[in-house]
Formats: C-alpha cells, structure tokens, sequence
C-alpha cells in the first residue's frame, strides 16, 4: 500500500474516505490497495483496512465489520447528513450491548438523498436536523437523543427485551421518566404505545428493576397494602440510603432481591451492614429473594401483610 495512504488509514482507526484520501494521493492509489487486497471498500467512497473485515459468508461487508468501526464507517458515509439512531444509537449511549452482525441505523432529514444499502438501515424523518438539541455528540460520533432512540427501538426490539434499555437509561441517570413521556408524546402511532407508557408510570413511582415492577403488578397492591412510597432517601448518621419500598406509617422497608445485584457474599455484607443502621433508626427492613417471590406469590403477600400489621400495633 501507498504510505501515505497506509497513514491516512492508520489515523483513521482503521477506516478512510475517497474525499480524505483525494486530497494528498491519486485515487488510482485506493484502487490499487482494493485490487491487492489491502483494503476494502465497505460503502460509496467509504474504505477499510481489510484485515478489519470477518471473513464470514454472505453478509453485508459492514456488518462484518467491529460494531465501532461500522458505526464510523456510516457517519462518514452520510458525510455530516445523518445520525446514529435507533438500536444503533442505544449502544453507542450504552443502554444495549453493542452485537456483532447487527445492522447500522441512521436517521437523516427527508430532504437528504441517502437510502437504505446492505448493512446500513436509513430512516428519514422530516422535520430532523443534524445539529443541537436534535443530535448531539457522544464518544466522538453523532447520534439522537437517548429519549428519541429509546421510543424509535421499542417496537423493533422483542416485547421481552424492551423493558430493559429504558431502565437502564433511568437507573444510570441519562434521562427521566419525565423527558421520556414528552418524548413519547410526539409518537402518537408508537405500536404498543401503552406499554411503553405504563413502564414510564412505575419508573416514575419509583420502581427501578424489573423485579421492582414485576413485584409492584403482582405482589404489593390491592387490599391491605399501604401506598408504598419508592426510592425513598433517609438520612442515617452520616449515610443516605435509598429504601426499596417504604410503608412509611409502619415504618417498614420492603427489599427486592435480584440474584445479580444481591447474590455474592460481598453484596450480602453490604446489605446486612445497611440493614443493622436502618434497624437502628427503627426501620424494619424485610427481603424477599427473587425465586421466592416469584414462586411464592400468595405466600409473600401473607407474610407482608402479617408484618405490616404487627408494625400497626
């Protein structure tokens, strides 16, 4: 290869354009490193090195390439006209894991003349602008807004999936049930709208985990049960912690434990630690495991129940 050109590359990560390449070498140059198998052209003027390039079948050149390395491809590709959207937009806010193999999204103005090509889906969408507050920019490329990308990929993701980058997006403090729901509100035919806003009402209560809710539809309402209050901050010498549940005339504190955030002995340490400075301040604290509260629904609520009233006495 050209050592110019091997050094247009190298900068690159890996990746050059016909227009960055045009400026210092002649494009004979690019045809040639393509003809010696040196690299490879991935989409319209778009290169990359070709050892970056999996060697599996059928597949679209893009797809074969690192998630990373497909995403910049795109963006160079649309040359400043288009945005890492949709389930490509969630890695990149790292609300999803990024997948091997998975197809790039783009979103663009309606008015632009980019179209769908192998590997590389494009949505246009009037009314969008590639700049601020639209876009903005996030580990280096372009993408929309994290509120936007979670509503666009509701509905292409599986009902049993979706629940969790939106979570994920709340819990690690990157948006709001409140931002959530305007963002919602401007996708009146969002298939299966009223699930995505109903998931936005328990976060919103306070649930932060998918046991969380699934415990708040099946356990802890109806008759008998108090109007838990959710994510509560209490002050405990120099500590604040977060109360799960908290039945605040009881002064009972209902803990939900996933076998991944509670299972290791460290965690247990941690939460019997947490537990002792509650008790001191008179909070009972009451846990349930997973299995148990998944398999021993009736159980689980008599015993809570049964507790809540004792605390009443």
């Amino acid at each position: 290869m050209n050592s110019v050109l091997r050094e247009l590359v190298e900068l690159g990560g890996g990746l050059v354009t016909l227009g960055v390449a045009g400026q210092v070498v002649p494009s004979w140059t690019l045809q040639q490193a393509c003809r010696n198998g040196e690299l490879v052209r991935v989409l319209p003027e778009v290169f990359v090195a070709a050892h970056l390039v999996d060697k599996r079948p059928g597949a679209p050149v893009l797809s074969r390439l690192d998630p990373a390395i497909s995403q910049r491809a795109a963006l160079a590709w649309a040359g400043g006209y288009g945005a890492l959207s949709h389930l490509s937009a969630l890695a990149v806010w790292g609300v999803r894991p990024e997948v091997a193999g998975d197809l790039v999204h783009l979103s663009a103005p309606a008015s632009v003349s980019l179209r769908t090509r192998p590997g590389v889906i494009v949505h246009r969408r009037r009314g969008l602008s590639i700049e601020p507050p639209q876009v903005v920019v996030r580990r280096g490329l372009t993408v929309t807004r994290l509120e936007q990308a979670l509503v666009d990929s509701w509905p292409a993701l599986p009902p049993a999936g979706r629940r969790a980058p939106v979570i994920r997006a709340v819990n690690d403090w990157l948006t709001t049930p409140e931002r959530l729901s305007e963002a919602l509100e401007r996708a009146p035919k969002l298939n299966d709208r009223a699930a995505f806003r109903l998931l936005l009402t328990k976060l919103a209560d306070g649930c932060r985990s998918p046991l969380e809710i699934w415990g708040h539809e099946h356990v802890f309402t109806g008759p008998g049960m108090p109007a838990f209050r959710r994510q509560v901050p209490v002050r405990v010498g120099r500590h604040v912690v977060y109360l799960d549940m908290f039945a605040e005339r009881e002064r009972v504190n209902i803990e939900l434990d996933g076998a991944t955030t509670h299972g290791s002995p460290g965690q247990r340490e941690i939460d019997l630690r947490r537990d002792a400075l509650l008790a001191a301040a008179g909070i009972l604290v009451v846990r349930f495991a997973r299995r148990r509260l998944v398999q021993n629904i009736d159980e689980v609520r008599r015993e809570t129940l049964a507790i809540l009233a004792t605390r009443r006495t």
